[in-house]
């Protein structure tokens, strides 16, 4: 009998159509949401979504016939997301592990491919353990509400992603915002967090939006000072930024003095999803009994482990793909310096080619692409307003004849709307 009244209630949801709410409050609301959305086109700042019909990599194929489109925005640092060994790795383990666990970890959903990844991720970070999540804003929504108490203070650096921000939302440590990368005002707010029980001081290793680098070094020097903890996400620097592609905390130096490194599997090592903890055992432990995005949280599935787990072989292996970044990330930013542009940060593949006014990102966004170039303009609230830019991101599978094709259409776009003389 439940099984004829459920048929019949799921045929009669599909008849007709979509269906709306009625009402005066949802009229209302309607109202509301459509007058928003008029603001945001008014302001230009409306984002668009571009539908790939292609696998990820440096040409991509666009819905609707676009083809031979040089592709400059993707996260897909290492070219991995195409890279045959990962696919074969993640087809392997759909066919043995099955397509998910229907399940968090705890309960039905830990497999044995999910513990040896972990331990990969500890070993290549030179950590003591680790802990997968779905993301690393599930990650970075996990750990400071797990780990700190009102006891406690966070020190956050006033440009870390939004991520890092919301989880320390989430938190009811005493919180404390220092201007970005400035050592002095960090040892002021230090100097003042010296009256609660544990200090952390929590940065991007490398900032996602304008390509520079935390100085870690510093930091690591200020926090040992003031007896506090160093925590770095790493989603911007984890599989290419050091001698063996381990991070700014190997590219600086310090690995034995930031305490905890949270990244994604979801750029460099291998581009499909996944996030994680890893630092000092007690501590991933505790994560495992306390924090809510991972109790509550469906495991990873099978074909992203596995997708993850090669392209960390692959780094472990050789650091060939890694050290390949400098020399393509150099020719972009000279040839785009020496022709006019302002390029933020420093020796980061994300080259953000400053311009400033919203409008002219999105316009010369879309002219790029006329021109067989895949670049996204951003601007608020993604950045500050009067920051907006078109952000560049070299890859490894990106040829020389890429980058220099991008360079002449932006050359070409830039003069077209004055923002080149």
């Amino acid at each position: 009998m439940w099984r004829t009244v459920a048929v019949r209630a799921l045929r009669g949801a599909g008849a007709g159509g979509p269906r709306t709410a009625s009402g005066a409050a949802a009229a209302q609301l309607r109202r509301r949401l459509e007058s928003e959305l008029e603001d945001i086109r008014g302001a230009g700042t409306w984002k668009s979504e571009r539908v790939i019909a292609s696998r990820q990599g440096p040409h991509l194929q666009l819905a609707g016939g676009g083809g031979g489109i040089i592709n400059f925005c993707a996260n897909n640092y290492l070219g991995l997301s195409s890279h045959p060994e990962v696919i074969r790795a993640a087809v392997e383990a759909l066919e043995k592990f099955g397509a998910g666990l229907s399940s968090v970890r705890f309960i039905c959903g830990t497999q044995s491919i999910h513990k040896d990844l972990e331990e990969k991720i500890a070993r290549f970070h030179q950590r003591e353990d680790a802990i997968l999540y779905a993301s690393c804003f599930d990650a970075n929504a996990g750990i400071f509400e797990a780990l700190l108490t009102p006891e406690d203070a966070v020190l956050s650096d006033e440009l870390n992603h939004a991520s890092i921000i919301d989880g320390i939302r989430l938190c009811k440590a005493n919180k404390y915002r220092y201007k970005h990368m400035d050592m002095q005002d960090l040892e002021a707010k230090l100097q003042e967090a010296q009256k609660h029980r544990l200090r952390l001081v929590a940065t991007d290793g490398a900032f996602s939006m304008d390509g520079d680098i935390a100085p870690l070094r510093e930091i690591c020097q200020l926090a040992q000072k003031y007896d506090a903890l160093v925590f770095i996400d790493e989603c911007h620097a984890t599989g290419f930024l050091g001698p063996n592609g381990r991070g700014t905390d190997e590219l600086l130096g310090v690995v034995d003095k930031v305490t905890i490194i949270n990244s994604t599997l979801g750029k460099a090592l291998g581009g499909a999803a996944g996030g994680y903890t890893t630092g000092p055992k007690p501590l991933i432990d505790l994560l495992r009994q306390r924090s809510r995005p991972y109790l509550f949280s469906n495991s990873l599935p099978p074909a992203v482990v596995g997708c993850a787990s090669k392209a960390l072989d692959l780094l472990m292996e050789s650091n060939a793909i890694a050290q390949s970044m400098a020399a393509k990330t150099q020719r972009f930013r000279s040839k785009m310096t020496a022709a006019g542009f302002t390029i933020s940060g420093k020796d980061h593949p994300i080259c953000p080619v400053m311009l400033g006014d919203a409008r002219l990102a999105s316009v010369m966004a879309e002219d790029m692409l006329s021109r067989g170039i895949y670049v996204i303009g951003f601007s608020y609230p993604v950045v500050p307003k009067g920051k907006a830019r078109i952000r560049v991101q070299i890859s490894a599978v990106h040829s020389d004849e890429d980058i220099d094709r991008c360079v002449e259409a932006f050359t070409e776009v830039g003069r077209k709307h004055g923002a080149l003389p």
